[in-house]
């Protein structure tokens, strides 16, 4: 019976270290995806976030400002703002700032 217990142990840990190179943290993939906006905005590839918060937010007005994420998996920015008791999502594209999406 012991012997059973540690067999699943260690391919249990097996799997874990097979699988540790994928997995990452949510604060690690924030600095992956900052990493790649500095790299994109250099190259010309992306607007800046400030480029992007000059066309979008005077047309949010009366809206709080929560701040802004960008995404680099599909190079676009995320603006939060909060409406009363509403928070809206304006997903913006990095590369010509055109407004995609606003939930």
């Amino acid at each position: 019976m012991m012997l059973k217990k540690t067999n699943i142990f260690i391919a249990i840990a097996a799997i874990m270290a097979l699988l540790q190179p994928v997995m990452m943290s949510p604060a690690q993939a924030r600095r992956d995806d900052q990493s790649s906006l500095r790299q994109d905005v250099k190259k010309g590839k992306a607007k800046t976030q400030r480029q992007i918060e000059a066309r979008v937010l005077p047309k949010m007005r009366g809206m709080q400002y929560l701040g802004p994420e960008y995404v680099s998996s599909s190079q676009t920015y995320r603006l939060k703002f909060i409406n009363k008791d509403r928070v809206i999502f304006v997903d913006v594209d990095a590369r010509t700032g055109s407004i995609l999406r606003q939930r």
